[in-house]
């Protein structure tokens, strides 16, 4: 059972939130649109569409951060989701040789855009009030908690915070940002930091000063034995960014913390995932990859793959198969980084890129063994021998096998820079270190998002 502040925290966070208005408004209005539009449809084609709906309000990025920060961005894209829920679900209910009609499509439709406009519309409402704002008490006033709270405002998980930082000389100086700052909150303690905690209305208590020598924990054991939840900087900002701070990485944090354990039973199920996965999308999608091989082909007459060295789990180089995007002549004088808008890339290489039908033929090397539906993406070895010089554990991303697509994907835009690089791999670090078969789940999942909405949600 959840303690009640986890609970809370959870509640609180906007995405869940909107989720279960969105349940909500679908469990009660669905049902209706059902017994009066379409009476002979079978409950379980009716409970298919209605989980179809809310996993596809998911995959398609309508519970991100960007997407609940205002109405315009969502409600266009809400009838093409609830369009192709629909079309996904009528196809998996006749699979499955459940009843359904026309007339249950176009009531369906109409019924998840207007059930989905509605929570998003009482979700607005409910920001007016101030939900969805945790209370951090945050212990220290430097330009670590500088850093914490321009990361929460870009990147976490809440729409906004409310955050009182604690300062006390022997932390260090106060960062001049935060006094700066209108809606920043700085206090002295020197003794009961219980009472504070509740003067404030603390939701969690975060431990990021500069300076940790001399600081006592008993105050702060304390306010833990209260039900208060205490978190060290990293640990917190890993949960809320879902990414590991390169810039102030902690390496006994990293060793110490919870984490980057995967077991045989986890490794088999992975690998079983990774080859029923691709033939499935192998058999549903040939038309489409040949489609692509024969646009290459027509276009100068030249070879439809592309073959290139990448690094994958332990190190180990192999060949990835990639359909070709770029001139014959790309890489004449050496390797270059790819670059958003590369002149060297075909129309017909921009198309495949933006739809991401050139990453087909990467199934085959996940069939192979070589790669995995999900995990870091395979850099080339000349590079990696760059980025490990200047990016700290860099190498450590290869300690799982790299991914057609991964956490770094879903969350980065695209670049090729060495700022990108040091992006990506705080999400790769996090990947590797949290891995499960729910986040590459999760990140199946919101691939299809990055497919459909190519460059509008960058970051």
């Amino acid at each position: 059972m959840l303690a009640p502040f986890k609970l809370k925290a959870l509640l609180m966070t906007a995405g869940f939130a909107l989720f279960l208005l969105d349940a909500l408004a679908i469990a009660v209005f669905w049902p209706l649109a059902i017994r009066f539009g379409a009476p002979g449809a079978d409950v379980p084609a009716a409970l298919l569409y209605a989980v179809i709906q809310l996993g596809f309000l998911y995959s398609l990025g309508l519970y991100r951060k960007e997407s609940l920060c205002g109405l315009k961005r969502p409600l266009r894209r809400i009838p093409l989701v609830a369009i192709l829920s629909v079309a996904c679900a009528s196809l998996a209910a006749a699979i499955l040789g459940l009843n359904i009609s026309i007339v249950l499509c176009i009531m369906a439709v109409s019924c998840f855009t207007g059930c989905a406009a509605a929570a998003r519309s009482c979700f607005a409402l409910l920001r007016r009030y101030c939900l969805f704002r945790p209370h951090l008490l945050v212990i220290g006033a430097g330009s670590r908690a500088f850093d914490l709270l321009q990361m929460l405002r870009a990147q976490g998980r809440h729409l906004q915070y409310e955050l009182t930082f604690v300062h006390e000389s022997k932390f260090g100086a106060i960062d001049q940002r935060l006094v700066e700052d209108t809606e920043c909150r700085i206090v002295t303690c020197s003794g009961n930091l219980l009472k504070l905690a509740q003067q404030v209305g603390a939701d969690e208590i975060v431990v990021a000063p500069d300076d940790r020598r001399g600081m006592t924990l008993e105050s702060l054991i304390t306010c833990r034995a209260n039900g208060y939840p205490v978190s060290q900087y990293m640990s917190f900002l890993e949960k809320e960014i879902s990414r590991i701070d390169i810039k102030r990485l902690d390496m006994a944090w990293m060793l110490y913390s919870e984490g980057f354990q995967i077991g045989p039973i986890g490794r088999a199920l992975k690998r079983a995932f990774d080859v029923i996965v691709s033939l499935i999308i192998l058999a549903a999608f040939a038309p489409v990859l040949l489609a692509g091989m024969l646009a290459i082909w027509l276009g100068d007459r030249r070879s439809v793959f592309y073959r290139q060295a990448r690094v994958t789990q332990g190190g180990r180089s192999f060949r990835i198969l990639k359909l070709r995007t770029m001139r014959m002549d790309a890489e004449k004088g050496g390797a270059v980084w790819a670059a958003q808008g590369d002149s060297r890339v075909t129309p017909v290489g921009r198309f495949l890129r933006r739809t991401r039908i050139d990453e087909l033929p990467q199934l085959f090397n996940v069939l192979a063994g070589d790669m995995s539906l999900v995990g870091p993406r395979p850099e080339r070895p000349e590079f990696i021998e760059q980025l490990a010089k200047q990016l700290p554990l860099y190498h450590e991303r290869h300690a799982v096998k790299a991914g057609l697509t991964g956490w770094a994907q879903v969350n980065y835009p695209y670049g090729a820079s060495l700022d990108d690089a040091r992006s990506k791999l705080s999400y790769d670090l996090y990947y590797v270190k949290n891995f499960n078969l729910l986040l590459d789940f999760k990140i199946m999942l919101q691939t299809l998002r990055v497919v459909m909405w190519a460059g509008a949600d960058a970051r």
